[in-house]
Parts: structure tokens; sequence; C-alpha cells
């Protein structure tokens, strides 16, 4: 089942294409990391998902329901936390709980149920009487996921939700997206590439709101795998690397430093060639290798060359 579609979705701002044509399909119950740098249309994009903008063209369905037939019943389908979650300082996060829970027209004791069990889910519950303007950052992110949650949606958006977070507290927030995957589909708009490959079962890579690639994590690996080895030595790997300068199946040796330890990368231009003969070049070069391994290149690296070949300025 496909928990979002998108046809032609556009939102222009004069010239500006903020958001391009977005064609797009999410299954339910995946974590789908919508991925881009800063202004490339990730927030546009959330806000025409939630009904809170309305696009220059093209159509969205979310939960089954067309984005632009009212907000109503879409928003008791749907969650949102924004990038800064906004709360009333001077409730408490039971009181603000159940607030969210009357605009959602919950009964008493639906509201009592289900803030008591979210509050406790996002470890809040030792918290839940304590006024909001005293909470950390990461407990307001908490805050505003449990309040997204509050209406049981089917699917829930988030904006850069790990964003101006510590370490800690961006770990307890991803720790919490992975287990709402058994619940309902998450959207998550970021441009922190290792969140995406820690809790993303899909990925969407989004620039200057044109959406370039959607795919699994591991085989946007498999399409942009270079064959690239890293070799370490215990001895200086200087010499070794002018050898391999002249050898007309390598090419672009570097010594790069990993933490402090001199690593030599090279890549291959004929994969199976270099499977068989480098480690004959290595033997006869005789220095101690320490470490051989040919590297898949990390999401990171996949980004920086897709956005890098569209022109990212």
């Amino acid at each position: 089942m496909t928990a979002i579609k998108t046809t032609n979705l556009s939102k222009h701002y004069g010239d500006v294409k903020a958001l391009d044509n977005l064609n797009l399909e999410v299954p339910e119950n995946v974590v789908f990391g919508f991925l881009g740098p800063n202004g490339a249309g990730k927030t546009t994009a959330v806000k025409l998902l939630t009904g809170f903008s309305r696009p220059t063209s093209g159509t969205a369905e979310v939960a089954g329901e067309r984005v632009d037939d009212g907000t109503v019943k879409l928003q008791s389908k749907i969650g949102l936390l924004p990038d800064v979650p906004a709360f009333y300082e001077w409730m408490t996060g039971r009181e603000f709980m159940r607030f969210v829970g009357e605009t959602h027209r919950l009964t008493a004791a639906e509201i009592t149920k289900r803030a008591g069990e979210l509050l406790e889910m996002v470890d809040l519950n030792k918290a839940a009487d304590r006024r909001v303007g005293g909470y950390s950052r990461g407990m307001r992110q908490r805050l505003g996921i449990a309040q997204a949650l509050m209406n049981n949606p089917k699917v829930l958006f988030m904006d850069e939700p790990t964003s101006a977070l510590d370490p800690m507290g961006r770990r307890e927030v991803l720790d919490l997206i992975g287990k709402l995957r058994q619940t309902a589909t998450i959207f998550m708009s970021t441009h922190i590439l290792t969140d995406v490959e820690r809790v993303c079962d899909m990925v969407g890579v989004i620039n200057k709101g044109r959406l370039m690639t959607v795919s699994t994590v591991e085989a946007l690996r498999k399409k942009y795998a270079r064959s690239v080895f890293e070799l370490e030595f215990i001895e200086d790997a200087g010499l070794f690397m002018e050898t391999v300068k002249k050898v007309e199946w390598l090419a672009e040796p570097a010594v790069i430093n990993d933490h402090g330890t001199p690593v030599l990368r090279v890549r291959a231009v004929d994969v199976e060639r270099a499977r068989r003969e480098l480690p004959k070049l290595i033997a006869g070069s005789g220095l101690t290798l320490t470490r051989y391994e040919m590297t898949a290149p990390s999401l990171e690296d996949i980004f920086v060359e897709m956005v890098s070949g569209e022109g990212a300025g």
C-alpha cells in the first residue's frame, strides 16, 4: 500500500521553483529519508503534503486522502513534528498533551490514556508535570514527537528532527524513530546523512526543488560503487605510491590521514585485474601490509557526487 503519492507537485514563488514537479511514492510502514542540502525544497514539500501550503500545480495523496480536499479529514490521519516545535511555555508536558488531544476531539478518557502512553514512550513521564519552559532541547523534541502521535497517525512527518540536538539527544530521537515504523509511515526530511544511514529504509534525494532519485540506501551504494582500494602499511607508503602511478589499471593514488594513520587510497580502472594483481604488486614492494580493503562509498560520498553533478550553487 502507498502512504504518500504525489503527481507533478510544484510550488513556485515568482520565478523561483521551490518544488518542481515532484513525483513520489512512499509505501506504508517505512522510514523515508527526504534528503537534500539546505534550501533544496524539503520544508516546502512537507508543508504541501500536510496541507499547510497550497501547490502551484500538481496533486498529493497522503494516507488515502487528497491533500486539497480539505484538511480536517487529512489532519486526523497525520502527525507533524516541525523543524522547531512551538509550545506554550507555561504549560506542563502533560497539560500540553491534553491540549493537543482536545484539538483532535478525543474524549477525556482517551486523552488521559494516550498522553500517559506517549509520555512514557518518549521517556518524559517523570518530567510530565514540569513546565515546558524548563525542558532541554532534546526533551522538547521528544515532546514534539509525542504530540505528533497523539491522534495515532498513519503518516508522521518530521522536518529536520535532530537539528540542533547534542549527540545524546540525536541518539534518543533516532532510536525512537526506529521504533515508530511499527505503527506508522515516517517521512523524515533532513540534511544529516548519518541520520539517514542509521534509521531510514528508503531515501529520496532532492536538490534545487527537483527529485533526483528514490532508492534504498543499499541500492544507492551499489549503483555508485567505486572500485577503491585502501592500503595501510607499517612503513612509509610514499615510494609504493610512485609505483602505483605507473600502473595502467590503477588511478588516482593518494595518501589520506585516517585518524592519524596514513592510508594509501587508489582507484581500480580494471577491477578484476586489480583484484588479481594488486596483491602481487604489494608483495613485491617489500612493505609490511596491515590493512587491505575494497571500500564501499558512504552515503555522504554519494550525496556529494549527485549534488555536485547537478550544480549545488
